[in-house]
């Protein structure tokens, strides 16, 4: 199986995310995608504004929004809960970036050895990433190990060339695993999001970026000042 994994904060998750994702599976002919939800970032301390048990909720209600707006396509071995999108992926929540027992902040590396562990020997695993945040990676602890663990689909932004790449110093075997996803124009952000559902008491502009249970979801749990 090709298994996208495709983590951040999703905080909360939007149409925008489900764009990459679709584009991502559609290009890479992924049979799976795994949409987790990080608890601590490191790189962030500040922190996402919804908690983990809100956002993973948010996420599995963007995936059953996947499942609605695309037909059903058999593909590969859908896992639990899983949803298929139209280009025959699955698209389902994970936990794998879960609250660690202990508190500390959740690295993707240990979060790649986890779901290598999960899966077969021949699975490919691809992290679906954006251009800005993989142009970070020697920051991320371990970055040698994690492209080892995983191929990167890395998803492009306005003026990202991919001679850009040349300052993380990667070997050519390195950069073989890195695959660059162009024209995916979505412009939807979480942060611009939260900012609109805190200024908007109807929501009415933040719902046309999100599904509509999700909306409802932070009607009800009072997310993001609504």
């Amino acid at each position: 199986m090709r298994i996208g994994f495709f983590g951040g904060s999703f905080d909360p998750p939007h149409l925008g995310h489900l764009a990459v994702g679709r584009a991502a599976a559609a290009a890479f002919h992924l049979d799976a995608v795994l949409l987790a939800p990080v608890a601590r970032q490191p790189l962030k301390p500040d922190g996402a504004s919804a908690g983990f048990a809100d956002r993973l909720a948010m996420v599995a209600l963007l995936c059953a929004a996947q499942a609605q707006a695309s037909p059903p396509v058999p593909a590969g071995k859908p896992g639990p809960g899983g949803t298929e999108s139209g280009s025959g992926a699955v698209f389902q929540p994970s936990s794998l970036d879960a609250p660690l027992p202990d508190g500390s902040p959740n690295y993707t590396v240990d979060t790649l050895e986890r779901l290598r562990r999960q899966v077969m020997p021949e699975d490919r695993i691809l992290v679906i990433v954006g251009a800005d945040a993989f142009l970070d990676l020697r920051r991320w602890k371990a970055p040698d190990t994690l492209l080892q663990l995983a191929e990167w689909i890395v998803v492009s932004r306005p003026g990202f060339s991919l001679r850009q790449l040349d300052a993380l110093a990667l070997s050519t075997e390195q950069r073989a695993r890195v695959h660059l996803l162009e024209h995916v124009h979505e412009l939807a952000s979480a942060t611009g999001i939260r900012e609109r559902l805190r200024q908007e008491l109807h929501s009415s502009s933040a719902a046309q970026l999100l599904p509509p249970s999700i909306l409802e979801y932070i009607r009800a749990h009072h997310l993001y000042g609504v």
